[in-house]
């Protein structure tokens, strides 16, 4: 398929810069094969049905983004992937002064020594600790890694430590946030208890990749970043049975549901899985496991809009987003949402 199939545009204006406040008060478009309708995130439980699975995924966004010094030069490096405890690609500029053996120094006395550089790719920093040591350093030197749409219109500040992390995060490693995840509140999760909705949480530690362009002109020429995801034994359990008794299985996030369809036997049951996943969804892709997805707007030609493509068909996908930008609604990581269905041999 050509990645221009995937085109749409989009005004600016359109890309939000901060969340709705409160977070459910986003905007929500249902997508189903009967057609579109316009809810908000609060509508959620009069959308969910008792006994759907929703499967969430608890990464933790790390404060990625640093300013440090070589020498008596600035410089600015974003985290992409952890390779140990204490070693992360990134990518860093003014490049040229991150040469191998170069000692880069950040406040709070955090240091990192340059381990190898690729002409075409990241840098690698070996920090001076590791593990929990490492977190807690970041998280007093570090700010949020806004995806680079908002980052070119303002700064990360203090809001986006709380905007740009789901509640529910708990497991440390991801440089980029699940932002369906983002709209879920504690009183929205409690709503979801109270009506018998369950939850498998996995874990997909989302990376930078993410927001990679796609450079190629035909979708079989994309080569797809990896991250490292988990599905443990009781999200196993529980997508087995509410798939054995034909209950929904809803994935909160594309994240989500990459990381359950690369876990995913052929039968649609899912196994244990802890292991880098770089699997690529696009149209004629037989999903195994989602009946439904939560997830934001896409931007275009992305790998994303792809998937969504994949999930209810390009056309009916680009009917939906046109709809969306006539009707006003926000794009992108910090922008509102749709709920869609899978839809079998969509146009």
């Amino acid at each position: 398929m050509k990645v221009a199939d995937f085109d749409f545009d989009l005004p600016p204006e359109r890309i939000a810069v901060r969340p709705a406040v409160p977070r459910e008060a986003a905007r929500l478009l249902r997508i189903t094969d009967d057609g579109l309708a316009d809810f908000t995130v609060a509508d959620l439980p009069a959308l969910f049905r008792p006994g759907d699975l929703l499967v969430l995924n608890d990464t933790k966004v790390i404060p990625a983004r640093l300013e440090g010094a070589i020498g008596e030069a600035r410089v600015e490096l974003n985290l992409i992937r952890a390779l140990d405890d204490s070693t992360w690609d990134c990518l860093a500029k003014p490049g040229r002064k991150f040469k191998p053996g170069a000692l880069v120094q950040f406040a709070d006395g955090l240091t990192a020594t340059v381990t190898a550089k690729d002409p075409e790719g990241p840098i690698t920093l070996a920090f001076d600790r590791a593990g929990t040591d490492l977190m807690a350093a970041l998280d007093r030197v570090g700010t949020m890694p806004l995806p680079p749409y908002i980052a070119k219109l303002r700064a990360p500040d203090a809001q986006d430590r709380t905007d740009y992390q789901p509640v529910f995060a708990a497991k440390t490693g991801a440089v980029a946030a699940p932002t369906a995840s983002l709209h879920l509140t504690p009183g929205m999760l409690a709503a979801f208890d109270a009506m018998g909705v369950e939850r498998a949480m996995v874990t997909l530690h989302v990376g930078a990749g993410t927001f990679l362009p796609v450079k190629a002109e035909d979708t079989r020429d994309h080569r797809m970043h990896a991250e490292w995801g988990e599905v443990r034994t009781k999200a196993v359990g529980a997508i087995n049975r509410a798939r054995a008794e034909g209950r929904r299985v809803i994935a909160v996030g594309t994240t989500a549901l990459r990381l359950i369809e690369s876990a995913a036997r052929a039968d649609g049951s899912v196994a244990e899985f802890a292991d880098w996943t770089d699997i690529f969804i696009t149209p004629g892709y037989r999903f195994r496991t989602v009946d439904t997805l939560m997830t934001n707007f896409h931007l275009p030609k992305s790998t994303l809009f792809m998937l969504v493509s994949a999930l209810a068909g390009t056309r009916r996908m680009k009917a939906a987003y046109a709809h969306a930008i006539e009707a006003e609604y926000r794009f992108f990581s910090y922008g509102d949402a749709c709920l869609i269905d899978r839809l079998e041999d969509a146009p």
